[in-house]
């Protein structure tokens, strides 16, 4: 325990002497990072003990290892929100400058609001991921999870903000007759449907060592690149303080992350489990939500909107869906080979879906050399596709590589965003 307490110390005596908040931030991120690291290394055994742990199937001699540690990296999260909830507000909490005035304008109770139901709806899905993890809850009932902690966010967006409107393209404009379309209470289901997305995003493209951690990684640090680009190229000061919201909330969820990769990279020593899935995607959701930059996000999700579009077929039931899809392990090769699923009772519709995927270069099909029938397939994930063209490869690499396509995503999205954005606007 020694080491987090030093760092904390240490990182307590440089923000008595910091007074921006962006900057008090980043020293508690890093202390997040810290703490996280130690504390999963600390807790792990007592997982273990009370049976919250699980197999690494993709290795040799399938290690045991504690499960849900997604949990301390949100309890760690909590802890410097809470901290750091005051640090914005400063300078309302000074003495006297609330009872005389002092130049002070009005507090922001709009603001203070919005980071408590952002900090809420994050609590909230960090209990229902660890609930899950427990429970192993079915996906017809966990589905609903995002749609009841999102309200909170929800209500006091409405009490807030209460946008609802949006641009519309040029080339819509002549049949709409407008360049505003007010969505009025379709915006928030499309809101309430954003939530489920991102928090379901990251927990489909999972499975492997750091794959979960290296994605959420890529895209906070993509956020952090929006916020900071609009915080010092607008001159508009609700979108300054709007993008300086999503920073408090996606600094310290970077250093958690930092602390939890560490523990969860090749060869890992915990899993994160859906909590710290859940608990990850609300985090991207809340950011866009009060950040108003919510299409932008989407955009960052690329990789993930793929993999859920390849995974249709197998989720909606047209082919067949084993409950893990998950890449196998080839004990003499020690590399990651796709996993399949066969396709003997695949109805005519969803081996016309391979069919259209096959000549799409985009699934591995295996057929009868005498009736040039289908047998089977790989199971359409974005992981097992990467293999299907790397082929048989390490698991650490076949991490990079989706991380690498998270980049690549990141930077189709910026160049949708701030090249094409004009184009489509005008």
């Amino acid at each position: 325990m020694r080491q987090p307490l030093a760092s904390g110390a240490l990182l307590a005596m440089a923000v008595s002497v910091v007074h921006d908040p962006l900057l008090v931030s980043c020293c508690l991120s890093i202390l997040a990072a810290s703490w996280t690291y130690h504390f999963i290394s600390y807790v792990g055994s007592v997982f273990v003990a009370r049976g919250q742990s699980g197999k690494d199937l993709l290795k040799p001699h399938m290690p045991i290892l504690p499960e849900s540690q997604g949990v301390v990296a949100g309890a760690v999260y909590f802890a410097i929100m809470f901290l750091f909830i005051p640090v914005p507000f400063m300078q309302w909490f000074e003495w006297g400058s609330i009872e005389h005035g002092g130049g002070v304008p009005a507090f922001p109770h709009e603001r203070m609001g919005q980071f408590l139901s952002g900090l809420l709806a994050l609590l909230s899905m960090l209990f229902l991921g660890f609930a899950d993890d427990v429970l192993d809850i079915r996906w017809r009932i966990k589905l609903w999870f995002p749609l009841f902690a999102s309200i909170p966010l929800l209500t006091v967006y409405y009490v807030t903000y209460g946008v609802t409107h949006i641009k519309v393209p040029l080339v819509l404009r002549g049949i709409v007759g407008t360049d505003l379309v007010d969505l009025g209470v379709v915006y928030y289901v499309y809101m309430s449907l954003f939530c489920v997305f991102c928090t379901n995003g990251v927990n489909i493209l999972a499975g492997i060592n750091g794959v979960e951690g290296g994605q959420s990684l890529i895209l906070s640090l993509s956020i952090v690149f929006n916020d900071l680009y609009q915080i010092y190229t607008s001159n508009n000061r609700p979108t300054i303080e709007a993008h300086l919201l999503s920073l408090f909330f996606i600094l310290p969820f970077i250093g958690v992350t930092v602390g939890y990769l560490f523990q969860n990279w090749y060869p890992a020593k915990v899993f994160g489990g859906d909590t710290y899935a859940y608990f990850a995607g609300m985090t991207f959701a809340v950011v866009g939500i009060l950040g108003h930059f919510s299409q932008t996000v989407l955009l960052l999700h690329l990789p993930q909107i793929f993999n859920f579009a390849y995974s249709c077929p197998q989720v909606l039931g047209f082919v067949e869906c084993p409950r893990h899809r998950m890449p196998i392990l080839n004990k003499q090769t020690l590399k990651l080979e796709p996993s399949r699923v066969k396709l003997d009772k695949t109805s005519a519709l969803g081996k016309t879906m391979i069919r259209i995927l096959e000549l799409l270069y985009l699934v591995d099909v295996r057929r009868d050399s005498k009736t040039n029938e289908m047998i089977e397939c790989n199971n359409l994930t974005l992981i097992n596709l990467v293999i299907v063209k790397l082929g048989p490869s390490k698991e650490w690499v076949v991490t990079l590589a989706i991380m690498g396509l998270q980049v690549l995503g990141t930077l189709i999205a910026v160049t949708i965003r701030y090249g094409l954005v004009h184009v489509v606007y005008n």
